[in-house]
């Protein structure tokens, strides 16, 4: 029978820990999370690095709240798949091929350290679909328990929704208040407000005007960002301010904190 791990300190971010380490750590009660984002144009107003800055924010907004929850945050994943976003300069971006490659691999690693449960934290909808053929490939070949969430569904109370209303919430899915407003909360000096406007998305018109194809579920229009708005970005920008995306941030933490508090009680999967 195999001694239990000696008791150790354990750090949250995966690069601080050394090798010899993690011979010293619980395998089977630590999480590890992958977090993974991108490298994008955000309209004219905000930087390339939005999606990458934002996980990087909720998740330094949700280490307060972790306690004793043994967690390995794994270095983030900066360029994902853009190709929504192609049609403007700097956007970089990988094929599906690579990145699911890629982001398999990385999850090979974390199996061979005995770990058996990975959170795959994302920040940015163009990965949605990739993930999810993550997920299952790594549950299939290494068997692993996969748990695929994006920072933007997290759930937010309703006090914090108020700040931004119905509308924002469904069509201000790019560089609109919310994410200007938590980039404004984490890094000012990389948003020029001077640019920011109400950019009023294409998809606000669908829903007006068709029942079914409008409706946000029923169709998926498979669009690039200059098919919602001609600047790249959709919601009102010019209405964002730090505060709002101050309790954005702390909600968001406090919200991915819970999720893995509950992760940590789920059974991993045989």
């Amino acid at each position: 029978m195999n001694p239990a791990p000696t008791p150790f300190a354990l750090p949250h971010f995966w690069a601080d820990l050394k090798s010899p380490d993690f011979a010293r750590i619980d395998a089977a009660a630590t999480i590890a999370v992958l977090p993974v984002a991108a490298i994008e144009q955000h309209g004219p107003h905000l930087p390339l690095s939005v999606d990458t800055d934002l996980v990087n924010g909720v998740i330094a907004h949700c280490l307060p709240h972790l306690n004793n929850v043994p967690v390995l945050f794994l270095p983030t994943q900066s360029i994902g798949r853009s190709i929504e976003h192609i049609a403007f300069p700097g956007t970089l971006t990988l094929g599906a091929a690579t990145l699911i490659q890629s982001w398999v691999d990385l999850g090979e690693c974390v199996a061979r350290t005995g770990i058996k449960k990975l959170v795959l934290l994302n920040a940015h909808g163009g990965n949605v679909s990739t993930l999810d053929i993550v997920g299952r490939e790594l549950r299939a070949r290494f068997g692993l328990t996969v748990l695929m969430v994006n920072t933007f569904s997290l759930p937010l109370p309703a006090e914090v929704k108020q700040l931004f209303g119905p509308d924002e919430e469904r069509f201000g899915v790019h560089g609109g208040d919310v994410e200007t407003s938590m980039m404004l909360a984490l890094h000012p000096h990389k948003v020029d407000m001077g640019l920011a406007q109400n950019f009023h998305s294409s998809s606000q018109d669908r829903a007006q005007s068709y029942a079914i194809l409008g409706n946000g579920s029923s169709a998926k229009l498979a669009w690039a960002a200059q098919d919602l708005h001609a600047a790249g970005a959709a919601g009102n920008a010019a209405a964002a301010t730090a505060e709002k995306g101050l309790a954005v941030l702390q909600a968001s933490g406090q919200a991915l904190a819970r999720l893995l508090h509950e992760v940590q009680q789920l059974a991993a999967l045989g």
